[in-house]
């Protein structure tokens, strides 16, 4: 195998582009643009309206390539079950949506394989400090609060919920 080239983009999810900064990149390795980002498209459908990240990693000689897809950030996937665009410009102070812990257990099981951790109560917490920066309440309550919560094992059977599935 070749010398290998890897593209790292965040696109938005089924809406790639072949404009900056991907549609340069795929036309000096002399790739297929059009296909290339149709490909994108239909990996990342289901993330539309999320940023998502795309590695596209190329064989330069032979010019085969393939497309790996990661999960949004966890702000993203939080602004989405919230049904918000936007963080708050001064969090803690300032509140702009509430998610249930369901939606967090979720989105922790979501992105585990991208956390340095194996445990989903851990994940659980990351996501937790995510909300509370992005000035999302969670149960109507600071995020801080229900870290309590989850230190105390009152979320246990949610979260072992998620682990089993």
């Amino acid at each position: 195998m070749g010398k290998k080239e890897v593209i790292e983009v965040m696109v938005e999810g089924g809406n790639a582009k072949p404009t900056p900064p991907l549609g340069p990149r795929l036309s000096q390795l002399r790739l297929p643009v059009g296909k290339v980002v149709q490909e994108i498209n239909q990996k990342t459908k289901d993330f539309k309206g999320l940023l998502v990240p795309v590695k596209i990693i190329v064989d330069v000689e032979t010019k085969e390539y393939t497309i790996e897809v990661g999960t949004p950030p966890t702000s993203q996937l939080l602004f989405k079950e919230a049904g918000i665009t936007l963080g708050a410009h001064r969090a803690v102070h300032e509140w702009v949506g509430n998610v249930s812990m369901e939606a967090v257990v979720k989105i922790a099981k979501m992105k585990l394989k991208d956390m340095n951790t194996i445990s989903l109560k851990a994940a659980v917490k990351s996501v937790l400090g995510t909300a509370r920066a992005c000035g999302i309440k969670v149960e109507n309550k600071d995020p801080k609060e229900i870290l309590k919560e989850v230190e105390e094992g009152k979320w246990d059977d949610l979260i072992k919920k998620y682990e089993s599935s």
